[in-house]
């Protein structure tokens, strides 16, 4: 039995974790460390820049339970809209068996 199999890690955390322990990691030389902070910043903030809108049309019934399902996680529905899509293109998303 792993370690890992008792807490909350997903197969990609346990990986990262396992490199981390395996000391594959290095240390960012001091004289990059602003450049690539400063990149870093700019690479979140276009990933999570809302600068266009899409109008679709849903079912009444799909829209109800979107809006119970952001009630539930405490999100407005609009935000869970976009997170689902987020996943989905990025290929996060799991279907459930």
């Amino acid at each position: 039995m792993s370690k890992y199999d008792v807490e909350p890690f997903d197969k990609e955390e346990k990986n990262l974790i396992d490199s981390v322990e395996k000391g594959e990691w290095k240390p960012i030389p001091e004289k990059d460390k602003s450049r690539i902070i400063k990149e870093a910043k700019q690479y979140a903030e276009a990933s999570m820049k809302k600068d266009k809108r899409m109008n679709i049309r849903i079912s009444e019934r799909d829209l109800r339970n979107l809006k119970i399902k952001a009630l539930e996680e405490g999100i407005p529905y609009q935000t869970l809209v976009s997170m689902v899509l987020h996943k989905y293109l990025s290929g996060k998303l799991k279907e459930s068996a």
